[in-house]
């Protein structure tokens, strides 16, 4: 008897993988990829998109075939801020956007002055000035510099929706990439700004699909639904949601490590804009408060660098221990501690390596300053609400030095790491529970770890 699973295509920058979960939502499968990224006709570097649809396909033929699995539904996850761009018979026209591209600085005052300020604009939208990581403001760009091409738009599908749309033909949007800092939706009003009408992109909108509802599939197989799909950063707290009711934030790390806390349902603040928080939305249609730093990235970078100058080889530091003698004595003599925080960059890239006398305690030194960034991004959405507990989940929950030292940071509450690393492939599974899974929610997906603030560390 084939085991009954649904298939999750979880969509990172770097990773991409293709899960398949029992009915208790065990991972009974996995499948990893990487793409060589293309180039725009700007130059600048942007996912293979045409790699990524051809994976999804060639990933499904294979798991259809494994006569073990019986595929009951489908559903996906993907970063956000990243649109493609759908003619009348459904190809895409451009390549896929990062969302990391230059944005023109005229082009952005322009449509700030006609829309009422940064200020007031970014407050309604809960979405701080990113430029093109604002996926609204890449439509804007395409309106105004290409017409053309504006015109030839039959759909602009946010990624997951892009991938759902693969296997059903079915054009949709969702309302946790539609509120993911797009500029899009007005949090005040509940529904898409004003502007997206104006401008004439809100016809290029799909009807929007609840997280927790199914489509019928067109690609080749068993008879199984497909879920519209969800932006990362929301089906990561699909889990916590449900297993936990306590006031809780949740650290989910990647290549930002976002600050994600559910029970802060306290306006943005200019400050809080101005310091890069902003609101997500949860797969249930909720405003979720968070705040984003980009310390996987800076994390990758700054490791090559201790690689290069120590000629360490690249895993040497994946599984290296906590050890509070390093972090004491690096403490001591830190000249920038005084140096106020900045969000943008952590400390280290100023650091001297000839300085440290190891690889070891250079790495030590560069968690300390990523979790320096890290208490401080925390923070924002942590102050005036009644949360004891931190979940961290993703990489830096197995880095037992990022572990020890956000405890010592938090001394007040409790700090867990989740031995769930695939959050965001369970919760995009959960949401569609409902559609696929007979059985009831599991209330014991998640098995914690706690970190209790050592004696031996004072932040």
């Amino acid at each position: 008897m084939p085991t009954a699973v649904i298939a999750i295509f979880d969509v990172g920058k770097t990773n991409k993988k293709l899960f398949l979960f029992d009915e208790q939502y065990r991972m009974v499968y996995e499948k990893s990829a990487k793409f060589i990224e293309t180039v725009d006709e700007d130059g600048d570097a942007c996912e293979n998109l045409e790699s990524l649809r051809l994976s999804v396909f060639d990933s499904l033929r294979e798991v259809f075939h494994l006569k073990e699995f019986d595929i009951k539904a489908i559903n996906f996850s993907t970063y956000g801020a990243s649109f493609v761009y759908l003619d009348e018979q459904g190809n895409p026209l451009t390549p896929l956007y990062n969302y990391l591209k230059a944005y023109p600085p005229a082009l952005s005052q322009e449509f700030y002055n006609t829309y009422g300020g940064e200020t007031a604009f970014a407050n309604a939208t809960a979405s701080p000035v990113l430029g093109s990581l604002n996926s609204g403001m890449q439509l804007y760009r395409i309106k105004k510099e290409r017409p053309e091409l504006f015109a030839k738009i039959k759909f602009a599908l946010h990624l997951p929706q892009y991938l759902s749309y693969l296997i059903t033909g079915i054009p949709a949007a969702d309302i946790t990439s539609i509120g993911c800092h797009t500029n899009l939706w007005d949090f005040k009003k509940n529904e898409y700004h004003d502007w997206v009408s104006r401008e004439g992109i809100r016809e290029k909108l799909p009807a929007v699909i609840p997280g927790d509802e199914v489509l019928p599939a067109s690609f080749p197989g068993n008879n199984y639904s497909v879920g519209a799909g969800l932006h990362d950063s929301s089906a990561a707290l699909i889990p916590y949601l449900i297993n936990f009711h306590e006031p809780f934030i949740l650290i989910s790390t990647g290549t930002w490590c976002i600050s994600l806390n559910p029970f802060n349902q306290l306006p943005l603040t200019a400050e809080e804009l101005q310091q890069d928080c902003l609101c997500y939305m949860s797969f249930e249609g909720k405003p979720v408060k968070a705040s984003r730093l980009f310390a996987g990235y800076e994390h990758e970078q700054q490791v090559k660098r201790i690689e290069e100058h120590f000629t360490d080889a690249s895993a040497h530091y994946r599984n290296i221990q906590f050890d509070a003698d390093i972090v004491g004595r690096l403490s001591k003599k830190d000249l920038l501690a005084a140096e106020a925080i900045n969000l943008q960059e952590s400390r280290f890239g100023k650091r001297d390596l000839s300085s440290f006398s190891t690889g070891e305690e250079a790495y030590h030194q560069l968690i300390l300053d990523i979790i320096a960034q890290q208490q401080f991004s925390t923070q924002l959405v942590l102050q005036c609400t009644a949360v004891k507990r931190i979940f961290v989940d993703g990489g830096f929950s197995r880095n037992t030095i990022y572990m020890n030292l956000l405890a010592a940071s938090f001394p007040g509450m409790e700090v867990f790491a989740a031995s769930m690393a695939q959050a965001t492939a369970v919760g995009t599974a959960l949401a569609i529970h409902k559609a696929w899974n007979k059985k009831s929610l599991p209330g014991d997906i998640i098995e914690l770890k706690y970190y209790a603030g050592s004696q031996e560390v004072s932040l």
